[in-house]
Protein backbone atom coordinates (compact mmCIF):
# COMPACT_ATOMS: atom_id res chain seq x y z
CA UNK A 1 0.00 0.00 0.00
CA UNK A 2 1.59 3.36 -0.74
CA UNK A 3 0.50 6.67 1.21
CA UNK A 4 -1.10 9.88 0.19
CA UNK A 5 2.96 11.11 0.15
CA UNK A 6 4.22 8.59 -2.06
CA UNK A 7 1.21 9.07 -4.16
CA UNK A 8 2.01 13.00 -3.92
CA UNK A 9 5.78 12.66 -4.92
CA UNK A 10 4.76 10.49 -7.91
CA UNK A 11 2.60 13.05 -9.41
CA UNK A 12 5.44 15.65 -8.91
CA UNK A 13 7.52 13.36 -10.13
CA UNK A 14 5.90 13.19 -13.76
CA UNK A 15 5.19 16.58 -14.10
CA UNK A 16 1.44 16.75 -12.84
CA UNK A 17 -0.23 18.99 -10.50
CA UNK A 18 -0.86 17.11 -7.00
CA UNK A 19 -4.85 17.44 -6.81
CA UNK A 20 -7.08 15.34 -4.56
CA UNK A 21 -9.10 13.30 -7.11
CA UNK A 22 -5.45 12.73 -8.91
CA UNK A 23 -4.21 10.90 -5.45
CA UNK A 24 -7.03 9.87 -4.81
CA UNK A 25 -7.54 8.03 -7.83
CA UNK A 26 -3.97 6.91 -7.99
CA UNK A 27 -4.57 5.28 -4.32
CA UNK A 28 -8.03 3.34 -5.34
CA UNK A 29 -6.41 2.18 -8.99
CA UNK A 30 -3.71 0.58 -6.32
CA UNK A 31 -5.45 -1.09 -3.92
CA UNK A 32 -8.48 -2.59 -6.53
CA UNK A 33 -6.54 -4.21 -9.13
CA UNK A 34 -8.16 -4.49 -12.67
CA UNK A 35 -10.79 -1.94 -11.75
CA UNK A 36 -13.33 -0.63 -13.86
CA UNK A 37 -13.91 3.22 -14.41
CA UNK A 38 -17.24 3.23 -12.84
CA UNK A 39 -15.82 1.33 -9.62
CA UNK A 40 -13.11 3.61 -9.82
CA UNK A 41 -15.35 6.53 -9.75
CA UNK A 42 -17.41 5.05 -7.40
CA UNK A 43 -14.75 4.64 -4.87
CA UNK A 44 -13.49 8.11 -5.35
CA UNK A 45 -16.58 9.44 -4.56
CA UNK A 46 -16.77 8.07 -1.43
CA UNK A 47 -13.82 8.94 -0.04
CA UNK A 48 -13.84 12.79 -1.27
CA UNK A 49 -17.57 13.28 -2.33
CA UNK A 50 -18.93 14.84 -5.50
CA UNK A 51 -16.22 14.03 -8.25
CA UNK A 52 -18.26 14.29 -11.63
CA UNK A 53 -17.64 10.75 -13.89
CA UNK A 54 -16.36 13.07 -16.78
CA UNK A 55 -13.28 13.84 -14.40
CA UNK A 56 -12.19 10.68 -13.09
CA UNK A 57 -12.08 9.37 -17.14
CA UNK A 58 -9.92 12.66 -17.71
CA UNK A 59 -7.82 11.72 -14.25
CA UNK A 60 -7.08 8.50 -15.68
CA UNK A 61 -5.93 9.66 -19.20
CA UNK A 62 -3.63 12.11 -17.39
CA UNK A 63 -2.46 9.00 -15.17
CA UNK A 64 -2.17 6.47 -18.33
CA UNK A 65 -0.35 9.58 -20.24
CA UNK A 66 2.29 10.13 -17.32
CA UNK A 67 2.71 5.91 -17.31
CA UNK A 68 1.44 6.31 -13.94
CA UNK A 69 -1.53 3.79 -14.37
CA UNK A 70 -1.76 1.20 -16.99
CA UNK A 71 -4.85 0.95 -18.95
CA UNK A 72 -6.12 -2.87 -19.84
CA UNK A 73 -8.65 -3.49 -22.74
CA UNK A 74 -9.89 -6.53 -22.35
CA UNK A 75 -12.38 -6.73 -25.67
CA UNK A 76 -15.38 -4.92 -27.01
CA UNK A 77 -17.88 -5.86 -24.49
CA UNK A 78 -15.97 -5.25 -21.95
CA UNK A 79 -14.76 -1.69 -20.77
CA UNK A 80 -11.56 -1.10 -19.99
CA UNK A 81 -9.67 -1.81 -16.62
CA UNK A 82 -7.10 0.02 -14.93
CA UNK A 83 -3.90 -1.29 -12.83
CA UNK A 84 -0.68 0.15 -11.77
CA UNK A 85 1.41 0.78 -14.15
CA UNK A 86 4.80 -1.27 -12.50
CA UNK A 87 6.82 -1.38 -15.87
CA UNK A 88 7.32 -5.38 -15.33
CA UNK A 89 6.29 -6.58 -18.63
CA UNK A 90 3.70 -8.85 -17.54
CA UNK A 91 0.38 -10.14 -19.32
CA UNK A 92 -3.52 -10.92 -18.68
CA UNK A 93 -5.00 -14.03 -18.46
CA UNK A 94 -9.15 -13.45 -18.72
CA UNK A 95 -11.80 -15.81 -18.18
CA UNK A 96 -14.44 -16.08 -20.96
CA UNK A 97 -16.92 -16.99 -18.40
CA UNK A 98 -16.54 -14.91 -15.32
CA UNK A 99 -14.54 -11.92 -16.32
CA UNK A 100 -11.62 -12.67 -13.78
CA UNK A 101 -8.24 -10.97 -14.98
CA UNK A 102 -5.26 -12.13 -13.75
CA UNK A 103 -1.59 -10.87 -14.61
CA UNK A 104 0.96 -13.46 -16.25
CA UNK A 105 4.53 -12.68 -16.08
CA UNK A 106 6.26 -12.85 -19.48
CA UNK A 107 7.79 -16.07 -20.18
CA UNK A 108 11.03 -13.86 -21.80
CA UNK A 109 11.47 -11.37 -19.03
CA UNK A 110 12.80 -8.05 -21.18
CA UNK A 111 10.27 -5.91 -22.87
CA UNK A 112 9.48 -6.26 -25.15
CA UNK A 113 8.94 -10.17 -24.97
CA UNK A 114 7.55 -10.90 -28.42
CA UNK A 115 8.96 -9.45 -31.65
CA UNK A 116 6.69 -9.63 -34.98
CA UNK A 117 8.06 -11.48 -38.01
CA UNK A 118 8.28 -8.01 -39.67
CA UNK A 119 8.01 -4.45 -37.55
CA UNK A 120 7.71 -2.42 -40.56
CA UNK A 121 9.76 -0.07 -39.62
CA UNK A 122 8.90 0.07 -36.49
CA UNK A 123 10.77 0.10 -32.47
CA UNK A 124 8.80 -2.11 -31.02
CA UNK A 125 8.59 -0.90 -27.62
CA UNK A 126 5.97 -3.39 -25.41
CA UNK A 127 4.20 -6.50 -26.73
CA UNK A 128 0.67 -6.77 -24.85
CA UNK A 129 -0.80 -10.28 -24.34
CA UNK A 130 -3.80 -11.07 -23.45
CA UNK A 131 -5.00 -14.58 -22.86
CA UNK A 132 -8.34 -15.76 -22.95
CA UNK A 133 -9.70 -19.06 -21.45
CA UNK A 134 -12.17 -20.18 -18.64
CA UNK A 135 -11.06 -20.47 -15.19
CA UNK A 136 -10.95 -23.54 -12.94
CA UNK A 137 -14.52 -21.99 -11.02
CA UNK A 138 -15.92 -21.38 -14.27
CA UNK A 139 -14.98 -24.91 -15.89
CA UNK A 140 -16.65 -26.69 -12.07
CA UNK A 141 -19.91 -24.54 -12.32
CA UNK A 142 -20.22 -25.64 -15.94
CA UNK A 143 -19.55 -29.80 -15.72
CA UNK A 144 -22.36 -29.65 -12.02
CA UNK A 145 -24.39 -27.79 -14.51
CA UNK A 146 -24.05 -30.30 -16.99
CA UNK A 147 -24.85 -33.08 -15.10
CA UNK A 148 -27.81 -31.77 -12.89
CA UNK A 149 -29.76 -30.57 -15.90
CA UNK A 150 -31.61 -33.03 -17.97
CA UNK A 151 -30.39 -32.48 -21.70
CA UNK A 152 -32.98 -30.64 -24.15
CA UNK A 153 -33.71 -32.61 -26.96
CA UNK A 154 -32.03 -32.98 -29.88
CA UNK A 155 -32.98 -30.41 -32.39
CA UNK A 156 -32.74 -33.18 -35.33
CA UNK A 157 -35.08 -35.21 -33.97
CA UNK A 158 -38.97 -34.63 -33.32
CA UNK A 159 -40.33 -34.28 -29.68
CA UNK A 160 -41.30 -37.57 -27.92
CA UNK A 161 -44.95 -37.76 -27.90
CA UNK A 162 -47.17 -40.08 -25.26
CA UNK A 163 -49.08 -42.86 -26.60
CA UNK A 164 -52.28 -42.63 -25.57
CA UNK A 165 -54.08 -45.69 -24.34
Amino acid sequence: MTTDAELRELLRHTGLRVTAPRVTTLAVVSERHHAETDEIAEAVRERLGSVSTQAIYGVLHALTAAGLVRRLETGARDAARYEIQRHDNHHHLVCRGCGRIEDVPCVRGQSPCLEPSDALDFTVEVAEVLFRGVCSECRATSVLMQTSSPMPPSSNQPPLKEKKP
